[in-house]
């Protein structure tokens, strides 16, 4: 048995979405039934990202399991001529058995893409969202700067599919234009149901001059969808790629006006010890930050995290639960030491 990888593209119009579903057929569904009629075994891929109904891709990851000797590397070109010409297979190799696409540290990168004229282009209108009104690109760029960094994205994430943990970090958030074509291009460390056509629906309307670029602010502090501007369109969004991490970070920075912390891994890999620092948290965000960033050190290997609080005493209860974690006073070192239950 083998774990194969694929880099998968796709142009999304015709599916509806990546993910199984039974009102229509997915890119999972696709490749699914081409890997078992070349195989000759039952497959089942498991996707990175499970991207929208009529959303594209340049660069979703995939893997597999499969008993078959077909070299990991020849797969993709024996697929391809069983797929859909909107369906391709960009690479395959073979990875080791534990490695899982959506376990893993990386960057996702995407772009939405606006048709900005007058008349709609017919060669574009699949791929871009056409909008009538003249944007301004300099408000637009000012309200993306807002959005940078560790923030809770609460308010541009769609209520239905809300993740119980909706702090996200923005690495970049670029906004560019050539000719009549505006392109969003946002990476980060991961993304909500809905996050990024949200974050596009709302710059384009600090764009029209409905928000001013400030507003962005607002809406962020009031972790509130409803609050944000509308949902754009599907298909003006594409998966361009996703970036793994090769080497773990050694120090982890996470810092805006409600918190600022500090996960230092160096002895992750070593010794399987973390430490994490919290320099100053607001009351109501303090136990979420405490367990999301436990967490990401546990994920990342440690098995040992020592905690330290430098703003106030007394907010670590020592036995009390937070999610699957236990806080003791630690022997070792000062501040405190997990456990999990």
């Amino acid at each position: 048995m083998k774990r194969v990888k694929m880099i998968v593209a796709y142009d999304g119009t015709n599916y509806c979405g990546w993910q199984l579903q039974n009102n229509g057929v997915t890119i999972e569904e696709v490749l699914n039934k081409a890997l078992t009629d070349l195989l000759k075994e039952p497959v089942a891929v498991t996707g990175a990202s499970r991207t929208d109904s009529g959303v594209h891709s340049e660069g979703n990851v995939a893997v597999f399991d499969t008993e078959n000797r077909m070299p990991a590397d020849k797969i993709c070109f024996a697929l391809n001529q069983r797929l859909p010409d909107d369906i391709r297979v960009l690479q395959s190799e073979e990875v080791s058995p534990d490695y899982h696409p959506r376990k893993q540290n990386c960057v996702k990168t995407y772009e939405y893409k606006i048709m900005n004229r007058k008349i709609e282009v017919p060669t574009m209108r699949l791929y871009s969202y056409f909008c009538y009104f003249p944007l301004d690109m300099e408000l637009m760029k000012k309200g993306a700067a807002y959005l940078v960094g560790e923030h809770d994205f609460k308010s541009f994430c769609t209520a239905k599919g809300q993740a119980e943990e909706t702090v996200r970090t923005i690495y970049s958030l670029d906004v560019e234009k050539s000719g009549d074509l505006i392109t969003l291009r946002i990476k980060g460390s991961g993304f909500l149901y809905n996050m990024v056509r949200i974050i596009a629906g709302t710059l384009m309307k600090v764009g029209m001059g409905v928000y001013p670029p400030e507003h962005v602010e607002k809406i962020l502090d009031a972790r509130d969808r409803n609050e944000a501007g509308p949902k754009a369109a599907a298909k003006g969004l594409t998966l361009v790629s996703l970036e793994y991490e090769k080497e773990l970070e050694q120090e982890i920075r996470g810092e805006n006006k409600e918190w600022s912390y500090t996960l230092s891994q160096e002895e992750v890999v070593s010794k399987g010890k973390a430490r994490l620092t919290i320099h100053r948290c607001r009351e109501e965000d303090f136990e979420r930050l405490l367990v999301r960033v436990v967490h990401q050190a546990v994920r990342n290997g440690a098995q040992t995290v020592y905690v330290k609080d430098e703003e106030k005493a007394g907010r670590i209860i020592s036995g009390k639960s937070y999610g699957f974690y236990v806080f003791s006073p630690s022997e070792e070192e000062q501040g405190w030491h997990v456990t999990q239950k």
